[in-house]
């Protein structure tokens, strides 16, 4: 006799999810850091309707419209955060600048843990002489610096291609270079989890009712192993966010015909001590809240779903 083939996921109490929702309210520092991280992807994907100025109008910039400073010291209520040496309104290519930074962190985030959670699922279910192999790789991948290996990829892609056949590819360039150079710490935690979960009954019953690997690791395994995935993502959007602006600082990210975060501060920071100090500060400030505040929910997220801490 054949018994049909049900799934065989282990379940996750709702308890705990009530009580890591419940922690999550009663967190107001918590709450604060989704509230910002809300209102910036907002503004990111509503930036075309709430931005003063269209970026993609030739009249945007305006050299007349130059170091305007920001409203409450000039007075000028045009320009509300005043404008880049340019003659660029400030908030809007701020607005737009936060819709890049962020697009480039989350598609970078993804190729990262589409990789890694591959190689980690397989590496750990396998084992043997496929795991042995996959986790040299990382090692290798992580005995060298990420931003090291980005600035010689994209020095060397300009040496090769030109500047300008660069700036019409930097945006999936950087996506590429950065989601390609962390997978390893996906794959790692991914791989420490399997190890885990396959030893566990369910798993086993799987086995026996004669249930593919492929569906094992990624129907049954794969969703018993993303608490430790939730904190990382949210902590690698950040980092990513962050790279992308130092590789713009040092010349190898955006062009200043799409300014994302990074390209702004770099572009800023000859004025700094110039008089038009809010040209760097304004977009530094930006940044530093976005990153602030994504931190502090990995950091909660790492907290309510380390089962250790659910256990006390």
């Amino acid at each position: 006799m054949k018994y049909p083939k049900k799934d065989l996921i282990h379940p996750i109490s709702g308890s705990r999810w009530n009580h890591i929702w419940s922690g999550f309210v009663g967190d107001k520092l918590a709450m604060l850091a989704l509230i910002i991280f809300i209102f910036y992807v907002l503004v990111a994907l509503l930036a075309p309707l709430v931005a003063p100025f269209d970026i993609a109008d030739p009249a945007f910039m305006d050299l007349m419209n130059a170091e305007i400073a920001p409203s409450w010291i000039s007075g000028d209520s045009q320009f509300l955060l005043g404008t880049d040496a340019q003659g660029r309104d400030l908030l809007s290519v701020i607005l737009y600048g936060t819709r890049l930074s962020l697009t480039i962190g989350i598609c970078a985030v993804l190729i990262q843990a589409t990789l890694g959670i591959c190689i980690g699922l397989v590496a750990g279910y396998l084992g043997g002489r496929i795991d042995n192999f996959l986790m040299r790789c990382a090692d290798i991948q992580l005995s060298f610096s990420n931003m090291m290996v980005a600035i010689v990829f994209l020095a060397i892609f300009q040496s090769l291609f030109g500047v300008a056949r660069y700036q019409q590819l930097a945006m999936v360039i950087l996506i590429l270079v950065i989601g390609l150079t962390e997978w390893p710490l996906f794959a790692r935690t991914i791989r420490a989890s399997v190890l885990a979960e396959k030893q566990k009954e369910y798993v086993d019953a799987a086995r026996v009712m004669g249930i593919s690997s492929k569906r094992i690791m990624f129907r049954h395994i794969l969703p018993n192993t993303l608490s430790p995935i939730l904190v990382i993502f949210t902590v690698q959007i950040a980092n990513a966010i962050v790279a992308e602006a130092a590789l713009s600082f040092l010349g190898l990210g955006m062009p200043a015909t799409e300014p994302s975060l990074g390209s702004l501060i770099s572009a800023g920071f000859a004025y700094m001590f110039a008089g038009s100090w809010w040209i760097c500060v304004i977009p530094s400030v930006t940044l530093i809240i976005l990153i602030l505040a994504m931190n502090l929910l990995g950091d909660w997220l790492r907290d309510h779903l380390n089962p250790r801490a659910y256990k006390d």
